[in-house]
C-alpha cells in the first residue's frame, strides 16, 4: 500500500497566518501540522508516501521532510497546479500508485485513540483484499460535513455531502483507504456543480458496488480538523494536554519509525542531536535511553 497526503489549498480561513506559508506547515503545539497525518500513515505501516501541494509550498515540504529517510520512509512530492477536488489526488498520483492499494489523508486532520493502530491496519488489510474503508466520527454539527446514511440494520447506504438535514451525525473524516484501481475509478467521475471531483462521489461508487466499509470511531477516539483558527487553537491545547498528562509525544514520526524497526538507535540519536536544544530533541534522547534500559 502507498500513501498520499493532500497538503494543498490556500488556507484562506487562516489568513493572515497562511499568507506566506502552507497551512500544513503551521505548528500544532510542538510539531508542524503535517507530522500528524504523516504519522497516521506510518502507524498504518505505510512507507511509500506522496505529498501533493501547491507550486509555492512543495519546496517547503521538501526542505522540512527531505526524502523521508530520517523517518525510515520514502517520500515523493508532486505539485497540484490547481485544486479541483479531493478525488483529483488519484488522477495526479496515478503513476505513483501504480498497481498498489492506496490510503489518502488530508494534511490538516489529526487522529488520536488507544486502538487507532488496529483500525488503521485492519483498513489496510481490507483495501489489499479489495474493499475500501472510510471512517465515521460523531459530530455536533453534521450539516458541515459529508455524513453517512444507514438502513434500519445499520448497513451504510450512501454518503451525503453537507446535507441541511443529515440523517445521522456520523461525519466522514479525511482518511480514506482504497483498493488497487482507485485512479481508474476516479477517472469515471464528473465534476460537481462547483467544478470539482468530489471524494463523496467516489465513496458512493464503492458503496454501490458493495466494496466499502464505514468504520465508526466512537468513544475514546478524537478527530480534529484544523482548518479554522478556533479548531487550530483547540488542536494545540488538545495535543499539549495529552502530552503533559502522558509524558509522551503525539504523532512523533521518529518514535513510530524506531518502534517499527525502520530506523535504528544511531539514526534516532542523530535526529535527537540535530534538535538537542528543543524539548522534542530531548524526548528523542529519552527514547534512545529507554531502549538501552530494556536491553
Amino acid at each position: 500500500m502507498k500513501g498520499i497526503i493532500l497538503a494543498g489549498g490556500s488556507g484562506t480561513r487562516l489568513y493572515p497566518l497562511t499568507l506566506v506559508t502552507s497551512k500544513q506547515l503551521l505548528p500544532v503545539y510542538d510539531k508542524p501540522m503535517i507530522y500528524y497525518p504523516l504519522s497516521v500513515l506510518m502507524m498504518a505501516g505505510i512507507q511509500d508516501i506522496l505529498i501533493l501541494s501547491t507550486p509555492e509550498d512543495t519546496p517547503r515540504f521538501e526542505e522540512l521532510l527531505k526524502d523521508g529517510s530520517s523517518f525510515g520512509i520514502r517520500l515523493s512530492y508532486l505539485v497540484q497546479p490547481k485544486p479541483e477536488g479531493l478525488a483529483q489526488a488519484f488522477l495526479l498520483g496515478e503513476s505513483f500508485l501504480g498497481t498498489d492499494s492506496a490510503c489518502m489523508i488530508l494534511g490538516d486532520n489529526i487522529f488520536h485513540g488507544d486502538g487507532l493502530i488496529r483500525h488503521l491496519q485492519e483498513a489496510k488489510k481490507r483495501a489489499e483484499r479489495g474493499t475500501a474503508t472510510v471512517f465515521g466520527y460523531p459530530v455536533k454539527d453534521p450539516e458541515r460535513f459529508g455524513t453517512a446514511e444507514f438502513d434500519k440494520d445499520g448497513r451504510p447506504l450512501r454518503i451525503v455531502e453537507k446535507s441541511p438535514s443529515p440523517q445521522s451525525n456520523q461525519a466522514i473524516t479525511g482518511l480514506y483507504f482504497y483498493p488497487q484501481g482507485v485512479s481508474s475509478l476516479a477517472k469515471t467521475l464528473s465534476p460537481s456543480e462547483r467544478g470539482e471531483l468530489e471524494i463523496t462521489d467516489l465513496n458512493n461508487l464503492y458503496l454501490q458496488h458493495g466494496r466499502m466499509e464505514i468504520d465508526l470511531l466512537g468513544r475514546g477516539y478524537s478527530w480534529l480538523d484544523t482548518g479554522t483558527m478556533d479548531s487550530l487553537t483547540d488542536a494545540c491545547f488538545f495535543v499539549k494536554a495529552i502530552e503533559d498528562h502522558q509524558d509522551r509525544k503525539l504523532c512523533c514520526p521518529e518514535e513510530i519509525a524506531f518502534n517499527n524497526g525502520w530506523i535504528d538507535k544511531e539514526e534516532l540519536l542523530k535526529a535527537a542531536t540535530r534538535m538537542a536544544k528543543s524539548d522534542y530533541g530531548q524526548y528523542l534522547f529519552k527514547l534512545a535511553k529507554l531502549k538501552e534500559k530494556t536491553h
